[in-house]
């Protein structure tokens, strides 16, 4: 057993098929097992236009389920270039969201500026800030410099389910339980300065994080 799992850490690149049955899986259990809300008091999932969402890193499992399809064509996601960020992007592809490479700790620049030309051609980008290695719950600058540079609204959002399985992770990532309830809540915009310098993108960083955290509600 030993050998199998040292042997899979070294594949790199999944056939894409490997990941039909996860997806389907994913997207039928979504419709039967749980009870889904959405709270967007300033409709911006309605037709999302130029925006950057920021979502935590630990509620990921539901999250494209969440947005209609064609919001979900419209829209790119900022993922790890590390090898687990590689089978993500790949798992993405079932949903229509196309994959930015790259992190704060590994070709961040190129994300960045992939980002920037997404959203001036009219799409939108999500990035999970406290990824890919934590804080939990501690937002990185990225999204912030995005919105800054772009112009977009930087739109925090957060699924949260009534009852889930944390795992024992950085993230604690979370798995709703089968008929719980998930609550999609896509907070007000938060627009910040053009070319912000380094004093307001943390001014705004930190309010984006708290914008985040005071949607975020944890099962106990």
């Amino acid at each position: 057993m030993g050998f199998l799992k040292n042997k899979f850490r070294n594949v790199k690149k999944l056939p894409l098929w490997f990941y039909w049955f996860p997806a389907v899986l994913i997207k039928l259990s979504f419709k039967l097992l749980y009870r889904y809300e959405l709270r967007d008091p300033n409709h911006l999932s309605d037709d999302p236009h130029k925006i950057v969402g920021i979502t935590w890193h630990n509620r990921l499992l539901f999250i494209c389920m969440a947005f209609s399809p064609e919001a979900m064509k419209r829209t790119s996601a900022v993922i790890s270039a590390s090898r687990d960020g590689q089978y993500l992007s790949d798992f993405m592809k079932f949903f229509n969201v196309e994959a930015l490479r790259g992190s704060s700790s590994r070709k961040g620049a190129n994300a960045m500026l992939g980002a920037i030309r997404e959203i001036e051609k009219g799409r939108n980008v999500v990035f999970t800030p406290d990824g890919p290695r934590g804080p939990k719950y501690v937002i990185k600058n990225g999204p912030v410099v995005v919105a800054s540079k772009t112009g977009a609204a930087l739109v925090p959002i957060v699924l949260n389910s009534s009852r889930c399985w944390s795992l024992k992770s950085w993230d604690n990532f979370q798995i709703p339980k089968p008929f719980s309830k998930l609550t999609m809540i896509v907070g007000d915009p938060i627009y910040v300065p053009a070319d912000a310098d380094e004093n307001t993108i943390e001014e705004y960083r930190k309010k984006a994080e708290n914008a985040l955290l005071k949607i975020t509600v944890d099962p106990v």
